[in-house]
This record gives structure tokens, C-alpha cells and sequence, in this order.
């Protein structure tokens, strides 16, 4: 038995190489198949086994890419009604890969078809070696049971079950292979280390610890993070199968004045994915912006309309061509164009132009000590908010500001921080969408505040390799 994880950053999605002596499984497939592709190459594998734990929420799968790549088949959840042809897995499901006996287990609860593949390497044994556990199980946590409304105590309840009736049944040196780590919106506290085993996290997963089921659905039910848009979203393209990525459109470089028509007559958005600073200097009015540098991905999916078309500025044809990558990854197939030659070549033609000045901490500082009213905004989650703010700040996650930008006077300027200044320079694009004239991004955020001692360090923002929601 041979284990190889591929680790997805940004999206902290873990999918697997599952392999015998000749044949391996890939089990929940990114949509960049080539890493699988390659790596049963190198090793002198042939993919026989596509394996699905769930519906992916905050993904696109790769397993229809897979599929018409090698000829697999997909194994996936048979409660999940997937429009593709499957061989569908339920309770008891069994079936080999040479000397590797697999075993389905239903574990619901993240989501209503979740199943779990439990793993025997009959080479040495007959006990459980490994459990593919999705997003049922994952180190020091477990999946958020609240994606679907008004379900939230129903799957958290079968959650309970799912774990202390299943998962953790299973022997003390079963490894935990677990779909998603730190950083990912699929839980609330997940651990920096990206395996486990179950009798580690029957002792130190917080969830796990919680024995009383009342009080483990109460947990769960409460102050979760909030979910993006696109999790629904990728949760639908997965059941029905998503677009094969070869037969999307490649991305046309479109000179300034063309670029400019064909935003117009597609009625696209245009997305700027240059760092803050370069957009505060100068960017296309109405653009979004997300920084590449930043949770490029996540953001895009929870903000982006899914049923335009996207236009993109980009520091060059090569970033626009990653962007194209982690918006596909997210869902967001519809990506037509992007700027040949960048805002340098758009200034030089003449068309209009807006800008977001970047305010140093310093200057910040100034101004909240000044006697002009000024709007102070943070965009960052209620918990990092409430680990520490600017006295006198409204906290206002950023993509919450597509519609509570109403809330705030466009009479005064406003000033968006976060813990860094990338999701303040988004907040700041959206309330230049909505007609606010002064609008400032503060350069370094909530970090840059602390380091010049204006305030304490942000745990959240310091501690890289925690459970968080988004650094970034």
C-alpha cells in the first residue's frame, strides 16, 4: 500500500494516490489532473479507481477529466444522485485494488451523501490501515454540518453518529486521510498537520472530545464562519459533472480598445489581479480587484457574478494565465479575455482611469487621531475582529460589503483595513462599484498597525500554520 497526497494551497484541499504494486486510485481529484497523471507515470502506475467522498463544496472535482483521460471509473456516493455515469457506493460497498480491500462506510453530516473509504492492506493484514474520510474527519476538527438551510441540526446530529459509531471505531493506528487542512472554509479549527491517525484524534480533536450529542450540534451550530457563495454552486457543477477543461475556451489577449468593446458588448466584469498597490495607483473603473498575492481563489468564487463574463488585468500574459487556472478550480469557467500589455498599455491609450490612494499605518494613525470623521472599516472575519481592533472601527467582512455597503454615508471617506491589505483592496473596489468618490485602502493592515506598536499583534494574523478563516 502506497499513500501520495497532492496539497492544493489557498484551497487546503488534499486529494490521493491510492496504489498497489501496478494500479493506484486517485480519490477527490482536483481539476489539474496532470499531477495525478504524472506522478502513476512516474511511478509505472495505471489509474484504475476515480474515487469521490462527497460532493465538493468548495471545489471543482476533477473526476470527469480524470475519467476521460484514463478510462477509469468513478466510484461516488449512490445518495448523491449524480448525473454522471458512476458506479455508486453505499453502506458495506466493497471492492479491491490488487492486495488494497476497500470498504465504504455512509458517514453524513458535512453533507447528506458523505461516504467514507476505509482501507485494508491484505500484503500485511487484515485491520484497517487507512480511512479516506473527506470532509467527515480532519485533524484537531471535523466538517462544518451547515452548508445546507435549515439542515444544519439534522447533519450535525449525523455527524455525531458518522464519528463515534464509524470513524472512530476503527483501530488506534488507522491513519486519517482527510480531504482539506488548515485554511480551509469546510471547518472551523482544522490543524496545521495534514494526516493524523484515529487514536490521536479520538484524544485531541476538540469535536471528537465532545461526548454529549446535544452539546456537540449545539457546537456546531453556532458562530461558524461564514460559507462563500460558491460552495453551493460547486456542490451542483460536481453532481452534474463539471465542463471537461479541454474543451473550454483558451484566454484571448485583447488590445485596450478592443478589451474595452468587448466588456461592453459582453457586459463581463473585469477583474484586476495585481497586487493592491498597483491597483491603487491606477486600475479600469468598476474593475473588482483580488490580489493574486492573496486567497485569490476563494474570494473570486464569493464574489464574482458566476453568470457573467470575465475580463482580466493581470501583471502579465503568464499570471493571467495561473488566474484562468484557480478561477476554473472555483468554477468560474467563463473567463473570455485579458488586457495585452496591462494598465501601461491602457494609460497610453487614453481611457479613463480610477485610483484607491494606500494609506501607510502612520498616516492612518494621523487621521483617526484627526477631528475630520472618517469611516474606518475592517473586513475582516468577526473572530479576527474580535481578537483585536481599531477602537471606534465597523467590522464589515468584505464580501459582505457587495450589499451593506448602504450602511455607510458616501459622504465621508472611508478607509478599509484588514489584516494585510489585500481584502481591504477588494472591499475598497466593491464601494468603488457603488459610487463612494473616497475610498483609501490601508497599505500592511492590521499587521503593519501592530508592528509600528499601535496596537497588539493579531494572533490570527501572526500564526501562518493555525486554525483560521482566511489570512489574507
Amino acid at each position: 500500500m502506497f499513500v501520495q497526497q497532492f496539497f492544493v494551497t489557498g484551497l487546503a484541499h488534499s486529494s490521493y494516490l491510492l496504489a498497489g504494486s501496478s494500479t493506484c486510485a486517485i480519490i477527490d481529484p482536483g481539476r489539474d489532473i496532470g499531477v495525478y497523471l504524472d506522478a502513476a507515470k512516474a511511478m509505472g502506475m495505471r489509474i484504475t479507481h476515480i474515487l469521490e467522498t462527497h460532493l465538493h463544496a468548495d471545489f471543482i472535482s476533477g473526476h470527469m477529466d480524470l475519467a476521460q483521460a484514463t478510462g477509469a471509473p468513478i466510484y461516488a456516493p449512490k445518495s448523491a444522485n449524480c448525473e454522471f455515469d458512476h458506479v455508486p457506493m453505499e453502506e458495506c460497498s466493497e471492492f479491491e485494488i490488487e492486495n488494497l480491500h476497500l470498504r465504504v462506510v455512509e458517514t453524513p453530516g458535512h453533507t447528506p451523501e458523505h461516504i467514507s473509504y476505509v482501507v485494508v492492506d491484505r500484503s500485511r493484514g487484515d485491520d484497517p490501515a487507512g480511512v479516506f474520510c473527506g470532509d467527515t474527519l480532519f485533524v484537531g476538527d471535523v466538517g462544518r454540518p451547515d452548508l445546507f438551510p435549515g439542515r444544519a441540526q439534522e447533519l450535525a446530529s449525523k455527524l455525531f453518529h458518522s464519528l463515534h459509531d464509524k470513524l472512530l471505531n476503527l483501530p488506534d493506528f488507522c491513519e486519517v486521510y482527510p480531504a482539506h487542512g488548515a485554511g480551509s472554509l469546510c471547518g472551523r479549527a482544522m490543524g496545521a498537520k495534514r494526516t493524523s491517525t484515529i487514536g490521536y484524534e479520538r484524544k485531541y480533536n476538540n469535536a471528537s472530545q465532545i461526548l454529549d450529542e446535544a452539546r456537540f450540534v449545539e457546537s456546531l451550530t453556532t458562530n461558524m464562519p461564514e460559507a462563500p457563495d460558491h460552495f453551493t454552486r460547486c456542490s451542483a457543477i460536481n453532481a452534474s459533472g463539471p465542463a471537461l477543461v479541454n474543451r473550454l475556451d483558451d484566454l484571448v489577449p485583447l488590445a485596450p480598445a478592443a478589451f474595452q468593446d468587448k466588456v461592453k458588448a459582453e457586459d463581463a466584469v473585469v477583474l484586476d489581479t495585481r497586487p493592491y498597490e498597483s491597483f491603487g495607483g491606477q486600475h479600469i473603473p468598476g474593475a473588482y480587484h483580488i490580489d493574486f498575492g492573496g486567497n485569490f481563489a476563494t474570494f473570486a468564487g464569493w464574489v464574482l457574478p458566476p453568470e457573467r463574463k470575465i475580463a482580466l488585468v493581470s501583471t502579465s500574459r503568464e499570471q493571467a494565465g495561473e488566474a484562468v487556472v484557480w478561477l476554473r478550480r472555483v468554477g468560474l469557467d467563463n473567463v473570455v479575455s485579458f488586457l495585452d500589455g496591462g494598465m501601461f498599455a491602457w494609460a497610453r491609450a487614453g481611457l479613463h482611469t480610477d485610483h484607491v490612494p494606500q494609506l501607510s499605518v502612520h498616516e492612518l494613525h494621523a487621521q483617526i487621531q484627526g477631528h475630520d470623521p472618517i469611516a474606518l472599516v475592517d473586513v475582516r472575519a468577526p473572530s479576527e475582529f474580535d481578537g483585536f481592533h481599531i477602537e471606534g472601527a465597523i467590522n464589515m467582512p468584505a464580501p459582505q460589503l457587495r450589499t451593506r455597503h448602504a450602511e455607510l454615508d458616501p459622504g465621508i471617506p472611508v478607509v478599509m483595513i484588514c489584516s494585510t491589505g489585500h481584502r481591504s483592496s477588494l472591499a475598497a473596489s466593491l464601494l468603488k462599484q457603488h459610487g463612494f468618490k473616497e475610498v483609501s485602502n490601508a497599505a500592511g493592515g492590521m499587521t503593519a498597525y501592530a508592528a509600528v506598536g499601535y496596537g497588539p499583534e493579531c494572533r490570527m494574523c501572526v500564526g501562518s500554520h493555525g486554525p483560521r478563516f482566511v489570512d489574507t
